[in-house]
């Protein structure tokens, strides 16, 4: 996220970086220090959130509980659904201790569902660069490597893809772009 961070400083937009860790936090702690963080960041300001993958999901799940809503939601590479590479993993031991509760979560197809969807204007970037084929495990899907197109999509929100892999997708100049015709809107 530093490379999207820059250009949205160069766009004249101050973000806040909020980090966490998936092996070492529960959902619940992670979700309430992200909404104090906030909370306390946006005071009763005019704002944007941006999330990455889990982050999505975390702020999927702390925003009914926003003191003052964002004026937009940006999710990048968003987990939308319990989708195929959680619930292939979720029963290795390897991806239990690295992933944690949260990445366990991401395989729980009635958590993923009961996710609130934001109720202000949301944006979804969803990569496109993964492998497509006989060998790939999304066959014709086009995916960003760990989610396909469809596990990234959310009913009634506009989906812009991008040839990016999963963990790079946040580089797409167009969601900075994006991003600061927003944040920067009066």
């Amino acid at each position: 996220m530093l490379l999207l961070a820059a250009r949205l400083r160069s766009r004249g937009i101050q973000p806040g970086l909020f980090g966490y860790s998936a092996t070492f936090e529960t959902l619940k702690g992670c979700a309430e220090r992200l909404r104090r963080f906030i909370d306390r960041k946006a005071g009763q300001a005019r704002y944007v959130v941006v999330g990455h993958s889990l982050g999505t999901v975390l702020l999927r799940t702390v925003y009914p509980h926003l003191r003052v809503p964002p004026a937009a939601c940006f999710f990048i590479a968003p987990p939308a659904q319990a989708c195929r590479a959680a619930r292939a993993c979720a029963p290795l031991a390897i991806f239990r201790l690295a992933a944690g509760e949260m990445g366990q979560l991401l395989a729980n197809p009635a958590f993923m569902d009961s996710l609130p969807v934001p109720q202000c204007a949301t944006r979804i970037y969803a990569g496109t660069a993964g492998p497509v084929g006989r060998w790939s495990p999304f066959g014709q899907e086009a995916n960003d490597g760990i989610l396909s197109l469809k596990e990234a999509m959310i009913p009634g929100i506009p989906v812009t893809t991008v040839k990016r892999f999963h963990t790079f997708a946040m580089n797409a100049s167009v969601i900075a772009d994006d991003i600061a015709d927003v944040g920067n809107a009066p």
